[in-house]
């Protein structure tokens, strides 16, 4: 993706001022993005100095999210094991024996990314004649067109749907999730993106709100604890914060001279989190869609552009039961790095 981050991409118009520069963010930006979105990037960004990671997904940042998971992710000959797909597989049986009372499953892929993580046990299950439809979710709609692509190529048997939605402000719409008596719902969100949530809460909420009685969530957590990170930078850290941090300097309209990547345990959020960190005083200029608005930022200040929260167990569990879920199987991967969950709704007694 370097290619993509080129000089070509740098805003000439980020005028130096007595109190630092003006930046204005891209035609790139503005196209991507709805009015409410941006409006809402404005607001976290004044609040919370955070461009939250999900708006990372849309425009070019589908394919920036691709490529880091065809580097380092999608099994390759000298590494076959991905904790996702092994994950799937370990658990295919207690799955395929909890949904033995309904016909069939719908298969509902929140942050459905390219569809790579769910391939063999949608395949296993449609050899059972189990899958009534896959219905792939993401905020981003070129994921979900890439997803498409991907899946029916793979299964051209299989009815596929896609919508877009924002799973931290919003429940999967009723009308995706309508099944006749017979039918379950399996609801799916994977590669450890519970973790890179800013209101993680508000997410299995908005997942138990979605959930009907024989419904159920799967979902993988990093397992450890957040301040014990060594400070080694790997994985998504690495790869996947630098290309957002290019691409968010890039469509903001931040000199790379004036700025610099900073990865650190965030004590507030308990959370590793990649920071875009100032070197320069800056004034944000939002001037389209009707917008006016300045947002300034000093010299030192950081802007939070990447972020993972590991779990601690028993705070798993009290964030499950919390918000009207429970557990009802868990995995761990060989590593014991990993955790596969499983709720279901708390029953009414």
């Amino acid at each position: 993706m370097a290619e993509n981050f080129n000089n070509n991409l740098q805003h000439k118009d980020s005028s130096l001022t007595q109190e630092g520069r003006v930046a204005q963010p891209s035609s790139e930006f503005y196209s991507i993005f709805s009015k409410e979105e941006v409006l809402g990037i404005i607001h976290v960004l004044e609040v919370r100095r955070e461009i939250p990671l999900k708006y990372s997904y849309k425009g070019r940042g589908a394919k920036i999210w691709d490529n880091f998971y065809q580097k380092y992710i999608i099994p390759r000959w000298y590494r076959t094991s991905n904790v996702e797909i092994d994950l799937l597989k370990q658990n295919f049986e207690y799955i395929n024996s909890n949904t033995q009372n309904c016909q069939k499953v719908n298969i509902v892929d929140v942050g459905a990314g390219n569809s790579y993580p769910v391939k063999e046990f949608v395949r296993r299950l449609h050899t059972l004649g189990k899958i009534h439809k896959y219905i792939a979710l993401d905020i981003s709609e070129e994921l979900l067109n890439l997803s498409q692509t991907n899946f029916q190529k793979w299964f051209p048997q299989i009815e596929f749907v896609s919508s877009t939605i924002d799973i931290e402000n919003s429940s999967i719409p009723e009308v995706l999730l309508k099944n006749h008596e017979d039918t379950v719902n399996i609801i799916l969100h994977l590669g450890v993106t519970i973790g890179n949530h800013q209101n993680r809460s508000e997410v299995l909420k908005n997942f138990r709100d979605s959930m009907g009685k024989n419904d159920i969530l799967v979902f993988t957590i990093e397992t450890g604890s957040n301040s014990d990170w060594d400070g080694k930078v790997r994985g998504g850290c690495k790869y996947h914060a630098e290309q957002v941090y290019g691409w968010i300097k890039n469509n903001i309209g931040i000199r790379s001279e004036d700025c610099e990547l900073v990865r650190k345990y965030d004590l507030e959020t308990d959370s590793i989190v990649a920071n875009l960190k100032l070197r320069q005083s800056y004034t944000i200029n939002f001037s389209r869609m009707g917008i006016d608005k300045n947002i300034d930022l000093s010299k030192g200040e950081e802007i939070t552009v990447w972020r993972h929260h590991k779990y601690e167990i028993p705070e798993l569990l009290q964030e499950i039961e919390r918000c009207g879920l429970q557990l009802v199987h868990s995995s761990t991967d060989k590593y014991l790095s990993h955790v596969m969950v499983f709720c279901q709704l708390v029953p009414v007694l």
